[in-house]
């Protein structure tokens, strides 16, 4: 009797997107040895409670706000033009780190590679490695294998982010304590949105998304990204 022949699955974009997300998550879940360095970061020890307040579970991520006006990410950073934006003059934390979220779910497989999307995500960090996370932002990228296995299928992503805010817990331990910014002057800030996929042949889709990131504001300086938290909280 013939044996029967099996044939391997073909590989899908959509695939590659989700092996990539699975692939953040499990980065995120070893970064909780790194809470205690977020909470030195944002300069206010009662931040702890704010650090481990629950899963940041993009899956239940909040859908954009009906009532906000969507802004999309930065044009250089939006999958179009093959390369990630310059990160934006600006003192506002929350205004930076809505940018920043927008430039981290944004990509295109098609223009560079991943080493090329990476230096390009670096210039957002601030460059007092004391007070930076890196590797928490670089896990957000497709290790080298997954990213050309979406180049092969031509996938991008581009990005609207609808909302973005300082978490209750944060502007709270920042009122107990309003001194302990001064520090380090680093925010958190939590910002929602939309990432849309794309690949050949016309394949599409979307999904709500949402981040915590630590946004490093200093009177005399733009603001800069020092890391990207484990955990979301409202």
């Amino acid at each position: 009797m013939p044996k029967k022949r099996h044939s391997k699955p073909r590989f899908q974009p959509r695939t590659a997107a989700l092996m990539s997300r699975t692939a953040s998550w499990s980065t995120n879940r070893r970064l909780a040895a790194g809470i205690a360095a977020l909470t030195i970061l944002a300069g206010a020890a009662g931040l702890t409670a704010y650090l481990t307040a629950g899963p940041d579970d993009p899956t239940k991520a909040p859908a954009p706000a009906a009532t906000s006006s969507p802004s999309p990410a930065p044009p250089a950073g939006s999958g179009s033009s093959g390369s990630v934006g310059s990160p934006p003059s600006t003192h506002d934390p929350v205004e930076f780190a809505k940018a920043a979220a927008g430039t981290l779910w944004s990509y295109d497989t098609r223009q560079i590679n991943q080493k090329q999307h990476l230096a390009g995500l670096k210039a957002w960090m601030s460059p007092e490695t004391k007070y930076t996370d890196w590797e928490s932002v670089a896990s957000q990228v497709p290790d080298p294998t997954l990213w050309s296995r979406m180049h092969d299928n031509g996938q991008y992503a581009t990005a609207k982010v609808s909302e973005g805010h300082m978490p209750q817990a944060f502007t709270k331990a920042l009122g107990d304590n309003p001194g302990a910014i001064t520090e380090a002057y680093v925010y958190v800030v939590t910002v929602s949105g939309k990432q849309s996929i794309s690949w050949r042949g016309g394949g599409a889709g979307a999904e709500g998304r949402a981040v915590t990131l630590a946004v490093q504001c200093r009177p005399d300086h733009n603001c800069a990204l020092s890391g990207v938290s484990p955990r979301v909280a409202p």
